[in-house]
C-alpha cells in the first residue's frame, strides 16, 4: 500500500499527536462563531464547569440571553484589552467576576489551584473557516477555553510547497483586518510549519508581515536536526503546543510592549525556540541539582537575550524545589544597561500585575542590603555597587540567592566577584529550626567573637569557589577562556562548555541578526615621515614608534582626508539605505581623536555645504583638554548625555563619533555603516562591529569600511565566536605555586614578615575602612626596600611575576578550592606588596610632533568583499610564569623614521610628491601666512589662489606634465586648488615658519 504524502495528512499527524498526548481534545469548526472569533461551545462548557457560582451570577443578570449578554461584554474587553490580558485577567461582567484561564500554582501545595487548573480546556480544530466575507479557512487553530490563541499553516515539501509558501500565503490571503488575525484582540501567534522548518509572527502585516525562525539549529547553524522516526519539526507540537508548555508561554512568556504614542508600533513578544529552550532547561536543572552551581549561556549579540534574563528571572523566583519549598530567596540580576531595568519591570508586572516585584538599586549600597535582608524578589544592579554592601548586610543566614549576569566577561572573575560571594556565601548553613534556637544563636555569635585570624582565614576562603548557596547564570555572546572556566559546565574529561548555545553562525543563517562582514572594505595608509631638526636623539624604540604613529593618527592631512572619504561614502551610499534613515557610527582611537574628528567633520560639512542634510554627534567620557579648551560631550552635542540614543535614533541625526563608548550594548537597528579607524582585536573587534547587526524592516545589508585592520585581524577575532566557544584545557592551579617560587628567588619579603601582616589583616575584630595601615605598612616596608636595592631588570622582572600572581590566583580561587592557608596570606600580603611598589621613572608617553614632519601620504582601498567564517581553535588560556622583558633597546630618530616608512610607505606617484612640493613652497611664503591668520578659509581662497598660480609656474621646470595641466585643464586645476587650500590654510595658522619641504 502507498504511503499518503498529501499535505492533509501531515494536519492529521499532528492533530492525533496533540489529541494523544498533548493534553487537547477536538474542536468542531462549526462551533466556532465568526462573528465573536470564539469557540463558544467550548467557552461556555469551560466558565459552567470551573466556576458554576460565577455562571449563576451571569444567569441572574442575562437571564435567557446569558450568552449573547457575556459574549457582547467579553467582546468588548477583548477589543480593548485583548486576549492575553484576559487570559490573565478575566472579565468582569458585575457582579459575576470570572476568570477565561487558570495557570499552574507554583507550589504542589495549593490543590484547589491544581484542580481548576486541570479544568482547562485546549482544543485543536482543523479548517476553521475564519471570515464573514468569504470561505477562506486556516488550517489549524489552537483554542484556550475557546479563546483563540494561535493558528498554524501547514505545507509538505512532498508536494511541492514549503514553510514559504506558508510565509506567503499568511502575507498575501490573510487578511490582518480579519478578527480572528488581528493584533492583540484575538491570535497571539501565527505559525508557518513544514516538515523541516517554523516560522512564527505574532502581527500579520500584510506583504510587511516579520516572520521569525522558531527552529532548534542543526550543527551550529540554521535548520533543525533529523528526527528520530519523526519529522524535523515534530518538536512544535511534541514539545512547545503541548499543554502545560502552552499555558505556562502564555502565563509566563507572552508579552506586550505597548507603544502609548504609536500603537501601530506595538509588539507581542513571543519566545524563540531558543529562549524558550535555555529558560525551561535551566528552571529543570536548578529543580534538579538544586543551587551552588554555574551556568554559561553563549547566546549571539541580538538574539534578544535581555528578554531571555528577564524570562529567567521571573521563573526563577517562583521556582520551588521537591519540597515545595521555594529555591531562591531573591533573584539578583547584574547588568550595566539601563534598558534591561525598565523592560523587567514591564515584563513582569505583566505576569503578575504587581508593583515592587523588581527592585531596581540607583542609589547606594545600604538600599541594596535593605532589598537582600527583607527578601524582595527580583533585584537589579550593578557589578560597581555590590562590593560595597559587605558591610551592610546584617545577617542572611539559611538564604538563598541566583545571580543573573548580562553579558558576562572577566570582570566577575575578579575581586569583586569574590565580594560578592562573601556576602551571599554568608546566608548558607543554617536551617529554619536552627534560627528559633535563640540560645544557639547567641552560642553562635559568642564563637565567633572568640574565633582568631586563622579562622578568618578559613572564613574567606570558604567564599572562594562554588557555594552550596549561591547559583550564577551569565548571559554572553563572546565568552573569553577565563569566562568559560568560570561559569561552564565540564565535560567527561573537565573541561568547561557552555550549558546552552545559540550561536552567531545559527542567528546570521536564519536571518535573525545580519552578516557584519559580509560588505567589508580594509584600507591602509601609506605615509613617509621626515625628520625636521638637525640633531638625532635617541629613545626607547617601543614608545617612538607609538609616538610616531600618534602623529599620524592626529595630523591634520590624516584626519582631513578620512573625513572627506567618511563623509562621502556616507552621502553617496549609506544615506539611501533604509529607506533613507541609515546611521553610520565613526570609531576612534581616543577622545582626542574622537574630538579632532568632530572638529573636522564640522569644517569639511561647513565646506561643502552639506549642513541641512548630514547631522554629528560625539559621544565619550569625561574632559578632553586640547590646546588650552576643554571639551565634553555634552558641550559639543548641546544635549544631555541621557538624550544621545533617543537624538541620534532621529531623523535629525546620522553619524555617531565614539570612543569607547556605544561600542558595546548600544542596540540601534538603523545603525548600517560603522567606520573604523581604531586597533580591534578578540572580543571587542566582535563586540564592536556587531552594533550593526541589528534587523529591522527595510534593512537587508550592513557596511564596514575599516582604516586600521585588515581583513585576517578580523577574521581571526570573529572566529572563535562564531560557533561554539572552546578552550583546549582547564588552568593548571599549580601555576600560582610556580608564580610563587619564582618570586621567592628574588628574596624581597620574609615569611616572618607575611604572617605578622597575616595576624593583622586578618584580625577577627577588623572592620572595613578601621583597618590600622600603619601596622600593615610596617610589615611591607622592608620588603620595599630590598626592592629598592635590585637592578632595574630585577624589579621589572619581580614586579610583573607579582602582578601576574595576584591576578592568577584572584581567577584560580573562583574556580577551585584550594585550601592552602599559607599561599591565601601571602596572596593577601603580595596584593598590598604591588601598590607599594614605586613606579619606574621617565615611563611617560614621548613626543615628537615638533621633530617630525610628515612628507608624503596615501590612503588605499586594500580589500573589499566578504569575509567568510568557520570554526576556529580553541581560545588560548594557557598560563606560564613568564621569562624577563628584555631592556628597552634605543635607537637614532633617523633610524625610527626610516624603519617605520620602510613598514608603512609604498612607490607614489609623481602627484602625491609635486602637491606636496607645492604645499611646501606656499609654507615658505610669509606674507601668505599673514594672509591665513587674519582672514576665515573663504577670504583666504583669493590670495591663495594667486599663489597658487605663481607656485605652478614656478615650479614648471621640474614638473612639466603636471604644471601644464593645471594651467590648461580648468576642472582639473581647480580639482587641485579646492584640495589643497584647506591643506595650506591651516598649515599656516599653526606653523611658525617653513614647513615640510621635500
Amino acid at each position: 500500500m502507498a504511503i499518503e504524502t498529501k499535505e492533509i495528512t501531515f494536519e492529521q499527524e499532528i492533530e492525533y499527536s496533540l489529541l494523544d498526548h498533548g493534553g487537547y481534545i477536538k474542536g468542531n469548526p462549526r462551533d466556532y462563531n465568526r462573528e465573536f472569533a470564539i469557540d463558544t461551545k467550548q467557552l461556555f462548557r469551560f466558565l459552567q464547569d470551573s466556576q458554576p457560582v460565577e455562571w449563576e451570577k451571569l444567569c441572574r443578570k442575562h437571564g435567557e440571553n446569558v450568552e449573547t449578554g457575556f459574549l457582547k461584554k467579553l467582546y468588548r474587553d477583548l477589543d480593548t484589552y485583548g486576549t492575553l490580558y484576559v487570559l490573565r485577567h478575566g472579565v468582569v461582567d458585575a457582579p459575576a467576576k470570572l476568570s477565561l484561564c487558570y495557570f499552574k500554582p507554583a507550589s504542589g501545595m495549593n490543590q484547589t489551584s491544581q484542580a481548576l487548573y486541570e479544568k482547562n480546556i485546549l482544543t485543536i480544530t482543523r479548517q476553521v473557516h475564519y471570515s464573514l466575507k468569504n470561505e477562506n479557512s486556516i488550517d489549524v487553530v489552537l483554542f484556550i477555553n475557546g479563546l483563540p490563541v494561535a493558528t498554524v499553516e501547514l505545507k509538505n515539501p512532498i508536494t511541492g510547497q514549503t514553510v514559504e509558501n506558508a510565509k506567503r500565503q499568511y502575507m498575501k490571503d490573510r487578511d490582518p483586518r480579519e478578527l480572528l488575525l488581528s493584533f492583540k484582540a484575538r491570535c497571539l501567534v501565527h505559525f508557518a510549519v513544514d516538515t523541516e522548518e517554523v516560522w512564527m509572527t505574532t502581527k500579520l502585516n500584510g506583504i510587511n508581515t516579520y516572520f521569525l525562525p522558531f527552529n532548534k539549529g542543526n550543527n551550529g547553524g540554521k535548520g533543525n536536526p533529523v528526527g528520530n522516526s519523526t519529522y524535523r519539526t515534530s518538536y512544535l507540537w511534541e514539545e512547545v503546543l503541548q499543554k502545560d508548555s502552552l499555558l505556562d508561554i502564555v502565563q509566563r512568556f507572552i508579552h506586550l510592549q505597548e507603544d502609548k504614542k504609536n500603537p501601530k508600533k506595538s509588539v507581542m513578544i513571543f519566545p524563540r525556540y531558543h529562549q524558550l529552550d535555555v529558560v525551561r532547561k535551566l528552571v529543570a536543572d536548578v529543580y534538579a541539582n538544586g543551587t551552588g552551581h554555574n551556568y554559561l549561556i553563549q547566546h549571539s549579540a541580538g538574539s534578544g537575550k535581555s528578554n531571555s534574563i528577564s524570562w529567567l528571572a521571573h521563573h526563577l523566583s517562583n521556582l520551588h524545589d521537591k519540597n515545595d519549598k521555594v529555591v531562591f530567596n531573591s533573584i539578583i540580576v547584574i547588568t550595566d544597561r539601563l534598558v534591561l531595568d525598565k523592560q523587567l519591570q514591564d515584563t513582569i508586572y505583566q505576569f503578575e500585575h504587581v508593583e515592587g516585584v523588581v527592585t531596581k538599586i540607583d542609589n547606594n549600597a545600604a538600599q541594596l542590603a535593605d532589598a537582600l535582608n527583607t527578601g524582595k524578589k527580583i533585584i537589579i544592579t550593578t557589578l560597581q555597587k555590590f562590593p560595597f554592601v559587605l558591610e551592610k548586610v546584617d545577617d542572611l543566614s539559611g538564604k538563598r540567592f541566583a545571580v543573573i549576569v548580562d553579558e558576562a566577561h572577566s570582570s566577575q572573575t575578579g575581586e569583586a566577584s569574590k565580594k560578592m560571594k562573601a556576602i551571599l556565601g554568608n546566608a548558607e548553613g543554617l536551617t529554619e529550626e536552627e534560627q528559633l534556637q535563640k540560645v544557639a544563636d547567641e552560642e553562635a555569635k559568642e564563637e565567633r567573637k572568640q574565633s582568631d585570624s586563622e579562622d578568618e582565614i578559613a572564613k574567606e576562603m570558604a567564599t572562594h569557589g562554588r557555594l552550596p548557596n549561591l547559583s550564577f547564570f551569565a548571559f554572553t555572546a563572546t565568552p573569553k577562556a577565563k569566562t568559560l572556566e568560570m561559569f561552564g559546565t565540564p565535560d567527561a574529561s573537565g573541561i568547561p562548555h557552555a550549558f546552552h548555545i545559540y550561536s552567531m553562525k545559527q542567528a546570521i543563517q536564519e536571518g535573525f541578526i545580519l552578516d557584519v562582514l559580509k560588505n567589508y572594505v580594509t584600507y591602509d595608509t601609506y605615509f613617509k615621515i621626515g625628520k625636521k631638526i638637525a640633531d638625532d636623539p635617541r629613545y626607547e624604540k617601543s614608545k617612538a614608534n607609538k609616538a610616531l604613529g600618534k602623529f599620524l593618527s592626529l595630523h591634520p592631512h590624516n584626519l582631513a582626508q578620512k573625513t572627506q572619504i567618511i563623509v562621502e561614502h556616507f552621502r553617496t551610499v549609506t544615506k539611501d539605505k533604509i529607506g533613507g534613515k541609515a546611521k553610520a557610527m565613526v570609531v576612534t582611537g581616543s577622545r582626542l581623536h574622537a574630538v579632532r574628528y568632530y572638529q573636522e567633520f564640522q569644517r569639511y560639512i561647513k565646506k561643502m555645504g552639506y549642513e541641512n542634510e548630514l547631522g554629528i554627534l560625539i559621544a565619550f567620557s569625561g574632559t578632553v583638554h586640547d590646546g588650552g579648551e576643554e571639551y565634553t560631550e555634552v558641550s559639543l552635542n548641546g544635549i544631555k548625555e541621557s538624550e544621545l540614543p533617543e537624538k541620534f535614533h532621529s531623523g535629525e541625526y546620522q553619524v555617531l563619533l565614539v570612543a569607547e563608548k556605544y561600542q558595546t550594548g548600544f542596540d540601534e537597528p538603523l545603525l548600517h555603516t560603522m567606520f573604523v579607524d581604531k586597533k580591534l582585536s578578540g572580543v571587542k573587534a566582535v563586540q564592536t562591529l556587531s552594533r550593526l547587526n541589528r534587523t529591522c524592516f527595510g534593512k537587508d545589508d550592513t557596511f564596514v569600511l575599516d582604516f586600521v585592520n585588515s581583513a585576517e585581524d578580523i577574521r581571526a577575532a570573529f572566529a572563535p565566536y562564531y560557533e561554539e566557544t572552546s578552550i583546549e584545557e582547564t588552568t593548571d592551579a599549580n601555576i600560582v605555586y610556580e608564580l610563587k617560587s619564582k618570586l621567592d628567588e628574588f628574596r624581597v619579603y620574609w615569611q616572618s614578615e607575611i604572617e605578622a601582616f597575616s595576624k593583622a589583616f586578618f584580625k577577627p575584630t577588623k572592620k572595613q575602612g578601621n583597618m590600622d595601615f600603619g601596622v600593615l605598612n610596617s610589615f611591607l616596608d622592608p620588603a620595599v626596600d630590598r626592592y629598592n636595592g635590585l637592578d632595574e631588570n630585577e624589579q621589572e622582572e619581580f614586579k610583573t611575576t607579582l602582578a601576574k600572581f595576584v591576578r592568577t590566583y584572584t581567577f584560580l580561587t573562583n574556580i577551585i578550592r584550594l585550601d592552602d592557608a599559607d599561599l591565601h596570606k601571602f596572596h593577601a600580603y603580595a596584593k598590598f606588596l604591588q601598590k607599594k611598589l614605586p613606579k619606574r621613572e621617565g615611563g611617560g608617553p614621548i613626543f615628537l610632533d615638533d621633530e617630525v614632519s610628515l612628507q608624503y601620504y596615501r590612503v588605499q582601498k586594500i580589500f573589499e568583499g566578504s569575509i567568510a567564517l568557520e570554526q576556529s581553535e580553541p581560545l588560548p588560556n594557557k598560563l606560564h610564569p613568564g621569562k624577563p622583558k628584555p631592556e628597552e633597546e634605543k635607537a637614532p630618530l633617523s633610524e625610527l623614521i626610516d624603519k617605520i616608512n620602510e613598514k608603512f610607505g609604498t612607490e607614489f606617484t609623481n602627484i602625491d610628491k609635486v602637491l606636496e612640493q607645492i604645499v611646501s613652497d606656499m609654507d615658505a611664503n610669509e606674507e601668505l601666512r599673514v594672509q591665513a591668520r587674519n582672514n576665515s578659509q573663504e577670504h583666504f581662497r583669493f590670495p591663495f589662489n594667486d599663489a597658487f598660480m605663481d607656485v605652478v609656474i614656478g615650479r614648471m621646470a621640474q614638473n612639466q606634465q603636471f604644471c601644464e595641466r593645471v594651467l590648461d585643464d580648468a576642472k582639473f586645476g581647480d580639482t587641485v586648488r579646492d584640495l589643497l587650500v584647506g591643506v595650506v590654510y591651516e598649515r599656516l595658522r599653526s606653523t611658525t615658519g617653513s614647513g615640510i619641504h621635500p
